[in-house]
């Protein structure tokens, strides 16, 4: 059954989370700040629902990632810098480099900052609408596991990769593009998994270039490279599939070759003796200044304009509506400010498992 938590309630367990496997206080509240804003936003992919899974195990029992994080910049050149993440708190190492580009973009127009050594942050959108607050441009995209197939491949090389854009409005929300390269995202076949459903077809392939619907062994055969996600437009090349190919190419590129890190096949958790061994992930961030163009107000209202625009336009019949990036999610953020997060059974079992451990002094309407 499903209960739902209030933010404040949830957001703070997380950050009590944190602490208690040895993320110190101030990193513990950035790290908690990612997942709950993607749980007020709707996307349960990346919200409690990682917590245990993507931080709490691999900090605590396959000691993979480190909770203190050591932010190392290694290269500074006026508006550009290379980082160094030391295996620590994905999410920290992000916001700090995100913050790094939006104050060289200030000084220079433009600032990008790449990232390596780094581990899962989370939402890429997060770092991106960072930007936006201040009037720029923002752009993040991250490398990951290997789980794409290329177009016509049946082996996963390529990360979910998203390739995330975010521009002011004169909107209530800003515009961002949100989503992996692939047409589905592992941490959406996770919650397929917990919810007990089945994967859609044609969104995974096997290694005998058949797709595969079964959401628990598809996440086993992930790891077993036995299976691989689809990029956006499909498998082959008739839908369109090589678009979603190269746009994950993209972003394997500025996420690695910038910053001569890690790559596809480099990118997993087991060394060549079958040893555990941290992801060393790539990032890359970059914000632009709106004002070195244009008035950021004038840009806010022609961005605005071309939302609703696309909005207003015909729509297909019996469709309710048009949305444009950021809305959906925005409309789940103020459903959600009355209902909190929802909370499926294997989640509920996950907090109660991390809570025990941890020795955390809470209790769970559920319980």
């Amino acid at each position: 059954m499903i209960h739902h938590i209030p933010f404040d309630y949830m957001h703070q367990f997380m950050i009590d989370v944190f602490k208690g496997i040895g993320v110190p206080a101030d990193d513990a509240l950035v790290c908690a700040d990612v997942l709950i804003a993607s749980d007020k936003r709707g996307i349960d992919s990346h919200g409690i629902g990682r917590l245990k899974p993507i931080y709490y195990d691999r900090i605590v029992h396959q000691k993979i990632q480190e909770p203190v994080t050591e932010f190392e910049v290694v290269r500074d050149h006026l508006a550009t810098a290379v980082v160094d993440g030391h295996h620590g708190m994905g999410m920290v190492v992000a916001k700090r480099c995100m913050e790094m580009a939006i104050a060289k973009a200030k000084q220079h127009g433009l600032g990008m900052v790449v990232a390596r050594n780094s581990t899962h942050y989370g939402i890429a959108g997060y770092y991106p609408l960072m930007a936006t607050a201040q009037d720029m441009i923002g752009l993040s995209g991250t490398n990951a596991r290997p789980s794409i197939a290329p177009t016509f491949g049946v082996e996963n090389m390529l990360g979910t990769n998203p390739l995330v854009f975010g521009f002011p409005t004169d909107e209530p929300f800003d515009f961002v593009n949100d989503y992996a390269t692939s047409i589905i995202q592992r941490g959406k076949i996770e919650q397929y998994a917990r919810e007990g459903k089945a994967c859609p077809e044609g969104l995974i392939v096997g290694r005998d270039g058949k797709s595969k619907t079964d959401s628990k062994q598809i996440l086993e055969d992930l790891v077993k490279g036995e299976a691989a996600l689809a990029p956006i437009g499909g498998i082959g090349e008739e839908t369109g599939g090589y678009k979603g190919y190269g746009f994950a190419t993209v972003t394997e590129v500025l996420s690695s070759a910038l910053q001569q890190g890690a790559f596809l096949k480099q990118l997993v958790d087991r060394d060549a003796g079958g040893n555990r061994k941290p992801y060393e992930l790539g990032h890359y961030f970059m914000a632009i200044d709106i004002k070195c163009f244009c008035e950021p107000a004038d840009f806010r209202k022609t961005a605005g304009d071309i939302m609703r625009a696309l909005r207003e336009s015909e729509k297909a019949p019996g469709a309710e509506r048009i949305y444009t990036c950021g809305e959906k999610e925005y409309l789940a953020s103020i459903a959600r400010s009355e209902t909190g997060v929802p909370v499926n059974e294997a989640l509920q079992n996950d907090m109660v498992t991390m809570r025990n451990e941890l020795g955390l002094d809470y209790h769970f309407d559920f319980e």
